[in-house]
């Protein structure tokens, strides 16, 4: 069911069960755009449906955020203009050649070319026979640093900010709304080895994000944040990435944690210490 954020934008929640992310829809006086096209033709089916009991101006416009599975496999089915980074493109593209088979994404997982998560909710979400004839649609129009897309009265400034996510991880964000869609960009590299922070990557996306002035945050995966709620996250995650540095030893990260703290690190602080010593293990040990 979409759910009304203000009187311009609303969502439909994500669903963790098939890894379904957060899609959304911006209501211009001319025109609306859909962010992001869902994991499945059921999913963009589901979303159209719920759009298609509103009065609003017609659907034009699909941005998508970045090119991962979960937002791109309901392309074909939006059937409207698809707008995305020109890296997004390039992997959609290399997607259309995959054979997205049992077999195949499985051969894939064992060469380190896909996750065994995405591979696990591909089956959930799109049981062998709907996988047999995939379709992954086209896209129209691309960006490199980022366009606006002006809907009348209401306008999207999509914007690539990159992140350990997705080199091609793009934002949308509506200033007169102040809403900012973040599809996954806040989230850790998720494809080469384990799930990893940089700060190298993430202060400065953290940077662009909090340079504009939002009053809701849409993460892909996680509900709607307040502003203070997303600058908390924001502040903890340079906290433990600083406080890490360049150590890749957890216990000795630990150590001086407690020292300074006088307590253990909490479930929270612990997973971002990790994911910032694991980045750090890629950058100085993968090269």
């Amino acid at each position: 069911m979409l759910k009304k954020l203000t009187n311009r934008v609303y969502y439909m929640p994500n669903d963790e069960r098939t890894d379904r992310p957060v899609l959304g829809l911006v209501i211009g006086d001319r025109y609306s755009m859909v962010i992001d096209s869902g994991n499945s033709e059921k999913h963009a089916n589901e979303f159209l449906e719920e759009v298609n009991k509103m009065d609003i101006p017609p659907l034009k416009y699909l941005f998508i955020t970045h090119w991962h599975w979960d937002h791109v496999f309901g392309i074909a089915f939006m059937n409207l203009t698809t707008i995305c980074h020109e890296k997004t493109k390039e992997k959609i593209v290399e997607m259309k050649t995959l054979d997205w088979r049992d077999e195949a994404l499985d051969k894939r997982v064992e060469k380190g070319e896909e996750i065994e998560f995405c591979s696990s909710m591909i089956k959930l979400e799109l049981p062998t026979p709907l996988r047999d004839k995939l379709i992954i649609g086209d896209v129209d129009i691309t960006f490199k640093d980022g366009i606006t897309i002006d809907l009348g009265g209401v306008s999207c400034i999509i914007e690539n900010i990159k992140g350990d996510h997705s080199e091609d991880s793009s934002i949308a964000y509506i200033p007169e709304e102040k809403v900012m869609f973040l599809g996954d960009a806040i989230y850790e590299d998720l494809y080469s080895g384990e799930w990893s922070y940089s700060t190298e990557k993430l202060f400065p996306m953290i940077n662009k994000i909090k340079d504009k002035e939002t009053k809701y945050y849409l993460p892909s995966h996680g509900p709607v944040e307040s502003k203070e709620e997303t600058l908390k996250l924001f502040d903890e995650l340079i906290t433990m990435g600083k406080f890490t540095g360049d150590e890749v030893l957890f216990y000795k990260v630990r150590e001086k944690y407690i020292k300074d703290f006088k307590e253990e690190p909490d479930e929270e602080r612990a997973y971002y210490i990790n994911s910032f010593i694991n980045g750090n293990k890629k950058k100085h040990f993968l090269k």
